[in-house]
């Protein structure tokens, strides 16, 4: 079945020339904007035929039937506020059932900063580690939290995550459900896995209520994602949740896109069987490289650690050779492919990358500063600390205090520190050795008065 594109559609029959806009957008769609922005002539607003996303009747609503029809759920919604509106809508309905939710300590802000608007009290969870990377939290520890606590409305996890790890979504769904508790994914990362050959490791075959980041791996604008709802009894909240949290003015090219990257590989699946089989070929074929054991294929983080190489310095070096990495944790470059990548550009980049690692310069540069921090038991919680008074002090000087600020990095906009947790000496060590951090300001943290 070949899905049609309803949106872009639309946007196509209206975008000549001879178009007098006496409506927003402000730039008109006039040339010289559109010279320098192109698709402006697509950038539109709630017309007579376009649709409207708050109460979709038209293209809208048959691009959102669709792709429910395409991941497998009984309603998906179109946003153009990244994954981050549809994780608060999310939290917005687990505060429905509960008034605390399990997440696991290398969630992204976005779920903490949901807790903190929604009142819901995170119940943070630390899963083992990896090669320096944090699994999923056991299904054990999960179940020990649900049975010891009913006011736990279920959980929220990110899978597949940064590094491309799954979590046991199937064993969660198995714990959770039967005991009334609702399982949501940020499912940012995976999207495209609703495309693959049994929709193996896809979010939305196990969550009551996920949202998908389209733009992260399928063709579609950045921004672009949709919430995805399973549950007959999260549709109404969700709704309520969205007609909250999402712009009232979304952008038409945005939401057109959306349809686009959802509908892209289901109606090309040689693409993306063709990129699957390109890096499944790479990593069995690569000898020079150690890659971190990703269960997401578009997700290959490359080891320098065993090469004793920096990974500033070969990312210093691909961008003089105009290639870019998604991201730079210190030991990993994470290459962030999608399912269109091409073998010829995977050669491209581990030729420039064995011409770098083989200089003799770089031998011995690699520094190893460990990322993660141990888990600890929590003596505050987490909305106890953002209410409490609070003063600024020196990152340097702040280990032994109570952080009353999320503080970490990005990328990957994860937490070192959650607040309610007690400083260490070696977060304070994470947080200076980090280029891009968050919660820090003029080299200051925000922690609880004694």
């Amino acid at each position: 079945m070949q899905y049609k594109y309803h949106i872009l559609n639309q946007l196509n029959r209206y975008s000549g020339r001879d178009k007098l806009r006496f409506h927003m957008p402000g730039h008109k769609g006039v040339f010289s904007f559109s010279r320098i922005f192109g698709g402006a002539k697509r950038d539109i607003t709630e017309l007579s035929f376009s649709d409207d996303l708050q109460n979709p009747t038209g293209c809208i609503k048959s691009a959102q039937d669709d792709i429910a029809q395409i991941v497998g759920a009984k309603r998906a919604y179109i946003t153009t506020d990244g994954s981050t509106s549809g994780v608060m809508a999310c939290v917005y309905a687990a505060a429905h059932f509960g008034s605390k939710l399990i997440v696991p300590r290398n969630s992204h802000k976005s779920v903490f900063n949901a807790c903190r608007l929604m009142g819901v009290e995170p119940v943070i969870v630390q899963g083992e580690e990896l090669a320096g990377v944090i699994l999923p939290p056991s299904v054990d520890t999960i179940e020990k939290l649900v049975a010891g606590d009913d006011t736990i409305a279920g959980m929220i996890i990110s899978s597949p995550d940064y590094y491309g790890n799954i979590a046991p979504l199937d064993d969660y769904a198995a714990l959770l459900k039967p005991l009334g508790r609702h399982l949501f994914v940020d499912g940012a990362h995976g999207a495209h896995l609703a495309a693959g050959k049994g929709r193996a490791g896809y979010c939305g075959e196990y969550a009551d209520m996920w949202v998908d980041g389209a733009h992260k791996t399928l063709p579609a604008l950045t921004q672009g994602a949709y919430v995805c709802v399973n549950d007959e009894e999260l549709i109404p909240i969700a709704e309520e949740a969205l007609s909250i949290f999402r712009t009232t003015s979304p952008s038409y090219p945005i939401m057109a896109s959306v349809e686009y990257g959802a509908k892209y590989y289901i109606n090309r699946p040689e693409i993306y069987e063709r990129g699957r089989t390109a890096v499944l070929k790479l990593k069995e074929e690569e000898r020079t490289f150690t890659f971190y054991p990703s269960a997401d294929w578009t997700k290959l983080c490359v080891d320098f650690k065993p090469l004793g190489v920096s990974t500033d310095l070969v990312q210093q070096k691909l961008e003089k050779a105009g290639i870019y990495a998604e991201m730079n944790d210190g030991r990993y470059l994470l290459f962030y492919l999608s399912p269109s990548v091409t073998e010829g550009q995977l050669k491209r980049l581990f030729s420039a990358l064995r011409r770098i690692v083989s200089s003799k310069k770089l031998a011995g540069t690699f520094k190893d500063i460990p990322r993660i921090i141990p888990s600890a038991a929590r003596t505050y919680s987490f909305l106890y600390a953002l209410g409490a008074p609070c003063e600024w002090v020196e990152l340097k000087s702040a280990a032994g205090k109570m952080c009353a600020e999320n503080v970490g990095v990005t990328p990957p906009c994860l937490p070192v520190i959650v607040a309610g947790e007690i400083i260490s000496e070696r977060a304070v060590q994470v947080l200076k050795s980090s280029r891009n951090t968050f919660g820090i300001v003029n080299g200051k943290i925000k922690v609880v008065k004694r």
